[in-house]
């Protein structure tokens, strides 16, 4: 008999939902939230399981590559898809969570999550947490900024290894003011060491890779925008076409019919946001500081003429990763021009 399994995973203990291939209940109860846990569960409750669901979450990459180990059938679901068909019951419990589960495997109404693998979420976590670092960078000196602000000394543009000596200048030797700039400043100088720690480590790592030299004949693409880009496509061989990248990435228009009424919106932004932020970061240095002349540039600068910087920026970002995507395909580089921008 053909068994489907439902896993409505919390940090401690999953609840579990076994169904048959007509829909009937055949057992729910609880198991620890650990592979050895759920394995030993499905094995004496569902030895016949063609499929387990669970839905995307905190400890989903090491359940999912841990009982695919063991020899599971599981899948990972869209958590925005399956939340869509739960709310439609009256309750919600984690025992019903894991039934509605346990459905959405049976019928096949899902859309599979590709689970990427451990290097992937290794590379990953290196430039998350070099982003993170940048950001707290930003807050702490705009919190200084506002600080000094607040009695009257104006700090300017100083930015980098000069913005902490500026900052001391500005202070002086005033004791209302000294403790509490150099607490962040502190913070602030440690958060620069570090992330300058780590984005050395992303462009030895970028020096390393064939496919992000490849990346980098891109104008506009560094090390950080290559390696994500090939951190978070991992496989590029698992998408159809490569205008199916702009989508995943949420790069493209949200759209709305219904009737006589048929709009398009704002790009949907779903997707990985970090990788989308380094392609329009990409792409402001294409259309502001290479001065080099191509297709790509030339193409650029007639739209963000016709529609505007700001649109046309989101739509340089959505060429760059799809033609990112081609070239990991095709193994080529960049086709640079010697003729001139015709703008």
């Amino acid at each position: 008999m053909e068994q489907y399994v439902g896993l409505d995973v919390s940090l401690k203990d999953t609840s579990v939902c076994v169904v048959d291939q007509t829909g009937k209940v055949v057992w729910q109860g609880r198991c620890a939230s650990t592979p050895e846990g759920i394995s030993r569960t499905v094995q004496a409750r569902a030895p016949g399981a063609v499929r387990l669901g669970l839905e995307t979450g905190p400890v989903t990459t090491w359940l999912v590559h841990r009982l695919r180990d063991m020899g599971l059938p599981v899948v990972c679901l869209d958590a925005r898809h399956a939340k869509a068909a739960l709310k439609m019951q009256v309750n919600k419990t984690d025992s019903n969570d894991a039934y509605g589960l346990a459905q959405i495997v049976r019928t096949g109404w899902y859309r599979e999550v590709t689970v990427k693998g451990w290097e992937a979420h290794r590379l990953r976590a290196l430039i998350g947490a070099r982003a993170q670092l940048v950001s707290l960078q930003r807050t702490v000196a705009n919190q200084v900024r506002g600080t000094l602000k607040t009695f009257g000394r104006l700090l300017g543009s100083a930015c980098g290894a000069r913005f902490p000596v500026r900052v001391r200048e500005l202070v002086g030797d005033d004791a209302r003011l000294r403790p509490i700039i150099e607490a962040l400043l502190a913070v602030w100088e440690t958060a620069h060491q570090q992330s300058d720690a780590l984005a050395r480590q992303i462009r030895a790592e970028a020096r390393h890779r064939q496919e992000c030299h490849l990346l980098m004949s891109i104008p506009g693409v560094g090390p950080i925008n290559a390696l994500t880009d090939v951190s978070t496509i991992e496989d590029p061989t698992r998408f159809r076409h490569s205008a199916d990248v702009g989508a995943y990435l949420g790069l493209t228009p949200k759209r709305y019919q219904s009737g006589e009424i048929d709009r398009a919106g704002r790009i949907s932004k779903c997707g990985d946001g970090l990788l989308r932020t380094y392609l329009f970061e990409a792409a402001n240095v294409l259309l502001t500081k290479i001065q080099r002349w191509s297709a790509l540039k030339a193409w650029a600068t007639r739209l963000a003429k016709r529609i505007g910087f700001k649109k046309a920026k989101v739509a340089v970002a959505r060429k760059l990763a799809v033609l990112m995507h081609r070239m990991l395909i095709t193994g080529e580089s960049f086709r640079w021009s010697d003729q001139e921008v015709t703008a």
